[in-house]
């Protein structure tokens, strides 16, 4: 097995097990994650990276969002993660769900809210979609519970740039 393949493993079975560990209902209690001050993250050019964890703490029962999320509205962020097309079989799209683990699908029970991102990229531009590979995506992210056929979304981002995630 390659390096390469190694890293790709490993960065996978992390994401699955944070997760895992997030649960559906959010963060246990004895998980904490240092506030995230949007300001101090990156410069008004740099995105801010954001985690998982992070999103999880938006409570889609009732669309509020903590302190430290609240300040990531309209920035420019980049979320980690992999894509789902919404399409079938698409391998590029200008429109697509961002899922924090690899096989999270819209067909069976879906993730919940606060761990799904819809993303729809700016001026029409496609992304090369492959579902299997982990991928950063950087836009404009929204805290906004939406409706749609597919499921309930916490999240909207204008996509700006999709490339290979790299840690």
């Amino acid at each position: 097995m390659s390096d390469a393949s190694r890293r790709l493993l490993s960065t996978a079975a992390a994401m699955l097990l944070v997760v895992t560990l997030t649960g559906a209902g959010g963060l246990p209690e004895a998980v904490t994650e240092p506030p995230v001050d949007a300001a101090a993250v990156a410069p008004d050019d740099d995105p801010a990276e954001v985690g998982w964890r992070l999103l999880a703490s938006l409570d889609y029962r009732t669309g509020e969002a903590g302190e430290e999320l609240a300040a990531l509205a309209g920035k420019l962020v980049k979320i980690p993660g992999f894509t789902v097309p919404l399409e079938d079989w698409a391998s590029s799209a200008a429109e697509f769900l961002l899922v924090p683990y690899v096989g999270a699908c819209i067909h069976t029970p879906p993730p919940p809210p606060n761990q799904l991102v819809y993303i729809e990229m700016e001026d029409g531009k496609r992304a090369k979609l492959d579902g299997w590979n982990p991928v950063w995506v950087e836009g404009v992210l929204e805290i906004e519970i939406t409706e749609s056929v597919y499921g309930d979304v916490g999240f909207t981002l204008t996509g700006q740039r999709v490339y290979p995630y790299e840690p």
